[in-house]
C-alpha cells in the first residue's frame, strides 16, 4: 500500500483596509497602523511556511473589517469542515467566502442561527473538542456542533469563558498533551483530569499559542512563556502580532490550520 504524507495547510487572509472598524469586546479601541498590519501578516505567513506549512493567502472578504481572523470562520476536522455562525452581524459574510476553499478538502456542514459558534472557541485535543461558551458562541451552537461531529467519534465538552473574547485566548493545547491556560479567563473546573500549565501572571495573553507541525508559535512580548515552553523540551518560535492584538487577535486567529 502506498502511504502519502499528510501536509499542513494554513489558510490566511489579508488584513482589511477597514480593520480600524473591527469588533472589540474587552479592549478599548486604539489606532491601527495598516502598513504594520501588512508587514506583521507577511512575516507571520513566512513563519508558518518555515514551520512546514503550505500557506494560502486569501482576500475574498477584504471589505470585512475582521476578515483576517480566519480561524473564526470554520472548524476543520479530519472528516468534515463545519462553517461557523458568527457571533456578530458584521462578520456574517465571512464563512460563506471560505466555503469554496474548504470544499477542495472536506465535505461541508454548517451551524445555523439562532446557534452561534466561532472557530476561536473550539479547541481540538485528539478526539475531544473543548468548546468555549463565550460572547460569540452560545449553547445552541455547541449543541449543533455536537450533533454534527459525534457521528465521527468526537466528544464535545463546553467550557465557560469569562474575560476574553474566545476560548483560545485563554486556553490552547501543547504538543506534550498539556493545556496552556489563563485561569482568570475560563472555568478550569471543566478541564479536570488534564494538566493545565499556567501562563505567567504578567503575560495574560500568552495562553494563545499555535501548533504548526512540531513547533509552538508564541506571540511576541511573552518571553517568560516562551522560556517556560522551551524548558519542557518544546520547539518554540515567536511571531510579532502586536498590531493584531489591538483588535483582540492572536497567533491562532490569523490562520486555519489543518492536514490535507
Amino acid at each position: 500500500m502506498i502511504r502519502y504524507r499528510m501536509a499542513t495547510l494554513a489558510i490566511t487572509h489579508e488584513p482589511s483596509p477597514f480593520m480600524a472598524e473591527c469588533q472589540l469586546t474587552f479592549l478599548q479601541r486604539q489606532p491601527l497602523n495598516f502598513e504594520s498590519l501588512r508587514r506583521q501578516h507577511r512575516n507571520y505567513c513566512r513563519l508558518l511556511n518555515e514551520c512546514g506549512a503550505e500557506v494560502r493567502v486569501l482576500n475574498a472578504s477584504v471589505d470585512c473589517a475582521d476578515a483576517t481572523f480566519v480561524e473564526d470562520t470554520a472548524v476543520v476536522l479530519d472528516e468534515i469542515a463545519v462553517l461557523a455562525s458568527m457571533g456578530v452581524e458584521s462578520r456574517n459574510r465571512e464563512p460563506a467566502a471560505m466555503e469554496s476553499v474548504l470544499r477542495e478538502f472536506r465535505s461541508i456542514a454548517r451551524i445555523v442561527s439562532p446557534g452561534q459558534l466561532e472557530g476561536g472557541d473550539v479547541l481540538r485535543v485528539g478526539r475531544e473538542l473543548i468548546v468555549g461558551l463565550s460572547s460569540r458562541t452560545n449553547r445552541d451552537g455547541v449543541n449543533q456542533l455536537r450533533s454534527i461531529v459525534e457521528r465521527f467519534g468526537y466528544r464535545v465538552h463546553p467550557v465557560r469563558v469569562r474575560g476574553s473574547l474566545h476560548l483560545k485566548t485563554a486556553c490552547t493545547a501543547l504538543p506534550d498533551g498539556a493545556l496552556l491556560v489563563n485561569r482568570n479567563w475560563l472555568d478550569t473546573s471543566a478541564l479536570a483530569g488534564r494538566e493545565c500549565l499556567d501562563v505567567p501572571a504578567d503575560e495574560p495573553w500568552a495562553a494563545n499559542v499555535a501548533l504548526v507541525n512540531a513547533t509552538v508559535v508564541v506571540a511576541g512580548g511573552n518571553p517568560q512563556t516562551a522560556d517556560l515552553l522551551v524548558s519542557r523540551g518544546l520547539t518554540v518560535r515567536t511571531a510579532e502580532v502586536s498590531e493584531f492584538a489591538k483588535a483582540e487577535g492572536g497567533v491562532t486567529c490569523l490562520s486555519l490550520l489543518f492536514e490535507t
